[in-house]
């Protein structure tokens, strides 16, 4: 029997690699974006269908998850929609900081939400969400986006026993760096008080070799959605798992302190 995905954030990036994934791989796939009508690659694909979902639209998130049930069976719900805002606090305006919220952590809760009834009443289903290895580690200049990523992850593992009652299942991908539009796409709040700190920074990130393409990243939420494990986390890219064996080896201080050294040269 053929099964079904559904994607947030399809229109680019992780979300529109992995919705041609598993198109590939004769997957039924509702992939999801702001504006549908834009989109020329996926909607050529005969087993792929277009819906509108802005994931800040609480309304719209209602009507797009009912929609999608009657098209017929859901097994898999990709949460993946979101953006990076970056830069110091005290450069952030109140209305970036909510939206970040807004889309990164509660956008991802209200999909999770619309669709748990349904699963809960067939005892299956899979909720798998685009984190990131900044929802394990604190990197400078990424407070609010840091915080949407470390909100999921408590997030998930809180609501994985819930679910765990009814047979559905909850994962989190946690990418590193991806050559995707979420860099050009980042929102970049500037403060001159922070300049240097943000300039290398973004130095560091751009010239990273690990980085991941999105089609590797989307092997990875393949792998979680048909690996039938009870696994949470899939840390994933070379330079998010060695980072992360890094912290995890030598401490929570020793890590922040050689994050500090490497951006100060002290």
């Amino acid at each position: 029997m053929t099964k079904t995905i559904f994607i947030t954030g399809a229109s680019t990036g992780i979300g529109k690699a992995t919705a041609k994934l598993f198109a590939a791989k004769g997957w039924n796939v509702i992939a999801t974006m702001r504006k549908p009508e834009a989109e020329k690659e996926l909607s050529r694909l005969n087993n792929v269908i277009l819906l509108p979902l802005d994931v800040t639209d609480k309304e719209q998130i209602k009507q797009t998850t009912q929609k999608a049930l009657t098209l017929g069976d859901i097994d898999v719900v990709f949460n993946n929609a979101g953006y990076a805002l970056l830069g110091a606090l005290e450069a952030i305006t109140d209305e970036q900081l909510v939206r970040q919220m807004e889309t990164n952590f509660l956008g991802v809760v209200r999909v999770t939400q619309a669709f748990i009834p349904y699963f809960r009443q067939k005892k299956a289903g899979l909720f798998i969400t685009t984190g990131s290895s900044a929802g394990l580690m604190g990197f400078p200049v990424s407070s609010m986006y840091d915080a949407s990523k470390w909100a999921l992850e408590g997030w998930s593992e809180s609501l994985s026993f819930e679910l765990n009652e009814f047979g559905v299942g909850i994962k989190t991908i946690e990418p590193g760096l991806v050559a995707t539009e979420i860099g050009t796409g980042s929102v970049i709040a500037s403060h001159p008080a922070y300049e240097t700190l943000l300039s290398k920074f973004l130095a560091a990130t751009a010239t990273d070799k690990t980085v991941s393409t999105a089609e590797q990243i989307a092997d990875v939420v393949y792998q979680a959605a048909t690996d039938g494990t009870n696994t949470l986390r899939y840390v994933c890219g070379d330079d998010a798992k060695s980072l992360y064996a890094q912290r995890l080896a030598v401490g929570d201080e020793a890590f922040r302190e050689g994050i500090r050294q490497m951006l100060t040269g002290a």
